[in-house]
């Protein structure tokens, strides 16, 4: 049974992913050296790397689906409105039913979000 999908974040500097996640959104550090962090959040996680290499060929784009977007989105802003996506700063639903908004770090790495309807 699978149980988690677990990205790597990659880096040019560690630092920039801590500000981000830890400093930005909240998650804890459960392991840290000189090239990996490893973060969580309720039961979110991912893998920090620094590696400038790798950073400079890729800038994801992450989703996050919650039960409580609402108090996400006030957490963020209260905390950190400098991370709020220019494109995505406000709750609005999409589309595809879908609650959303999103945050950007100065790299251009993006975590969306998501919230969907009860029974869906």
């Amino acid at each position: 049974m699978l149980q988690r999908l677990i990205p790597k974040i990659f880096y040019d500097h560690l630092d920039e992913g801590i500000d981000f996640f830890v400093d930005g959104l909240g998650f804890e550090i459960l392991h840290q050296d000189e090239d990996l962090a490893i973060i969580e959040r309720d039961g979110a996680k991912a893998y920090l790397v620094a590696s400038p290499e790798f950073a400079a060929k890729d800038r994801p784009e992450i989703a996050i689906e919650t039960d409580a977007i609402g108090v996400q989105h006030v957490e963020i802003r209260s905390r950190r409105p400098d991370l709020l996506h220019p494109n995505g700063r406000d709750v609005t639903k999409k589309p595809w039913g879908a609650l959303e908004f999103a945050v950007r770090d100065v790299t251009g790495v993006c975590v969306i979000f998501r919230q969907w309807p009860a029974g869906e």
